[in-house]
């Protein structure tokens, strides 16, 4: 005999109809669980916030240099890849691929499916929400702008000066980190996240974004996933953070070398 959904525990039988339902409201309670973390922080959240605030800051004194070096990489990248990275990052794509994902899941029933589906939806939700605010608060110029990494305009409307953090590189690593949850093997999760991390990269080619504005935007999609997948915890059967390795982030960096290292 299967074993009972967590639907099933609180008597919402098995429809396509009462899924989606429970999926949709899945979707905004995880948005909402991913806002209000910071709240329950305790020491070691607090030191890893501080860390990444620490890297960003410290990243920040090359960002002319690497933003230089990246642009000047650009006509040796071939057309295919900067393609892929400039549309894979955008909103219209980004939810055409994770409400695809759902709705396969969903008519299919599968349960690991429909919870990656969620997980997509409501971490590319939540951080793409969050990245346009920051964008629009910070108000800082982009390197095609012709101004410094130092020039801000707050509260903006001009798209020049929405550098930071990079959106592109918010939603592509989102769902690539989200994906990668569905598997143990190491070298599959490298190689997804490889792909993920493509769209951020390329938006440093382009000159729209400074190495910092792509580095935060991975750190942020890796603790909106983390977050809502651990409300999901509470919504699903299925679930990826038992016996899993967690994986640490390096950034490897010089005027003329920019790396990112995952340890498993």
């Amino acid at each position: 005999m299967a074993p009972l959904s967590i639907q099933d525990t609180v008597g919402i039988p098995e429809t396509n109809w009462n899924n989606f339902k429970y999926d949709f409201a899945s979707i905004f309670g995880g948005v909402g669980y991913s806002y209000t973390r910071p709240l329950h922080w305790k020491g070691k959240q607090w030191g890893t916030f501080g860390a990444i605030v620490g890297g960003t800051t410290l990243l920040y004194l090359f960002d002319k240099e690497t933003s230089q070096f990246a642009i000047r990489q650009k006509e040796g990248i071939p057309l295919f890849v900067r393609d892929y990275g400039n549309e894979f990052g955008s909103p219209q794509y980004n939810y055409m691929f994770t409400g695809g994902f759902y709705v396969v899941g969903l008519l299919s029933k599968n349960e690991k499916l429909r919870r990656t589906g969620v997980l997509l939806i409501s971490s590319a939700t939540s951080a793409g929400l969050l990245q346009q605010l920051a964008k629009s608060v910070v108000g800082r110029a982009r390197p095609e702008s012709g101004k410094t990494k130092d020039t801000f305009d707050p509260f903006t409307a001009d798209k020049k000066f929405h550098s930071f953090p990079s959106g592109h590189a918010i939603l592509a690593f989102t769902n690539a980190y989200a994906i990668a949850k569905q598997f143990r093997n190491p070298w599959i999760k490298a190689g997804i996240y490889t792909v993920g991390l493509v769209p951020g990269i390329s938006r440093l080619w382009d000159g729209k974004h400074w190495l910092t504005d792509v580095a935060l935007g991975i750190a942020i999609s890796i603790f909106t996933v983390e977050s809502i997948d651990r409300y999901l915890d509470y919504r699903y059967n299925e679930k990826y953070n038992q016996k899993t390795k967690k994986v640490s982030w390096n950034l490897n960096f010089a005027p003329s070398r920019l790396g990112i290292t995952a340890r498993f």
